[in-house]
């Protein structure tokens, strides 16, 4: 059966291991995502420095043949939902985002518990922007499966 697209955003992420988070940052939120467990269901809790918490379930299909690549759909959920669908069993991965704003570009710059960055620049329909001279890049790691967030959390 063909995959509709009808509800999903198309995400095209390119990601790179950084060395040091980059001049720029304009928000920091701490992430919990619940990875639920033979399924490609994944459940996120963002607390941003306000106190406010978002919450919602995503479904990520692959559309090639990597990571990099994926048809997103996500819904907001209540604390009733997200307290039934928290018990399943589920990967979790707990990372610190920040938002870097620079040069007219968005990247998102993600602080593992180990204190390892990923920067995400997601190109979405457009074409791929160069790599600022600012990211100090280490490695890219887009089509590595090993930096996807549900391989982090396994």
């Amino acid at each position: 059966m063909p995959i509709s697209l009808k509800y999903a955003v198309v995400e095209r992420e390119r990601r790179f291991l950084i060395a040091a988070l980059p001049e720029g940052v304009s928000t920091t939120v701490d992430i919990v995502d619940r990875y639920l467990i033979g399924t490609r269901l994944r459940l996120r809790e963002v607390r941003a420095a306000d106190g406010t918490i978002t919450r919602k379930l995503g479904h990520k299909v692959r559309l090639g043949e990597g990571p990099a690549e994926v048809a997103c759909t996500n819904m907001y959920l209540d604390d009733e939902e997200w307290d039934l669908l928290a018990a399943l069993p589920a990967w979790v991965h707990r990372k610190t985002r920040h938002l870097v704003h620079r040069d007219g570009l968005v990247v998102a710059v993600d602080q593992l518990e180990n204190g390892t960055l990923i920067a995400e620049i997601d190109d979405g329909e457009g074409i791929a922007v160069p790599v600022p001279d600012w990211l100090d890049v280490v490695e890219d790691v887009s089509d590595d499966e090993r930096w996807t967030g549900a391989a982090l959390a396994r």
